[in-house]
């Protein structure tokens, strides 16, 4: 479906090609990108609150204050994305890959990150309140852990939510 954005017409739907897109406050709420191809594309702002991004590529994209309300980011390459100040509460991101995403201050309440690929993920004051981080992977090589905020709903075996810290827990 082609849609005028910004003044510039794109085809958005199922695998759509939209490397570098400039997408700055688009309304793609609801949209099927499915596989899409959204790597470096300018996302800022845009609200993509209950859309469907399985397995999407979207590889260093600025994604920073994005309204990602309940999509389904189920397998979705977000590596080296700018998610700052994104609101992902209750997005399905299993098994997406987050590594070296940068999540400061975005809202993970009731987000599911089971299966998520966190290394080098920066999740400085990031709201895990509620969130399913339960077979999250590379949980210890993710940057600032220890300033996020919230109480998650689970953590990976092997670490346990204490003092307001998610934490590896003490090897007998």
């Amino acid at each position: 479906m082609k849609r005028t954005i910004n003044g510039k017409e794109f085809e958005i739907g199922p695998r759509a090609n939209l490397y570098e897109a400039y997408l700055y406050r688009a309304d793609l709420s609801e949209a099927d990108l499915i596989g899409a191809y959204l790597s470096e594309a300018n996302l800022s702002g845009a609200n993509l609150s209950g859309a469907d991004l399985i397995g999407a590529n979207l590889y260093e994209a600025n994604l920073s204050g994005a309204n990602l309300y309940g999509a389904n980011l189920y397998e979705a390459n977000l590596s080296g994305a700018n998610l700052c100040g994104a609101n992902l509460y209750e997005a399905y991101l299993y098994r997406a890959n987050l590594s070296g995403a940068y999540l400061s201050g975005a809202n993970l309440s009731e987000a599911d990150l089971s299966g998520a690929d966190l290394y080098g993920a920066d999740l400085r004051k990031a709201d895990l309140s509620g969130a399913d981080l339960y077979g999250a992977r590379n949980l210890d090589k993710a940057l600032n852990l220890d300033k996020a905020v919230g109480e998650p709903a689970s953590v990976p075996d092997g670490w346990i939510f204490s003092n307001g810290l998610v934490i590896p827990s003490a090897k007998p």
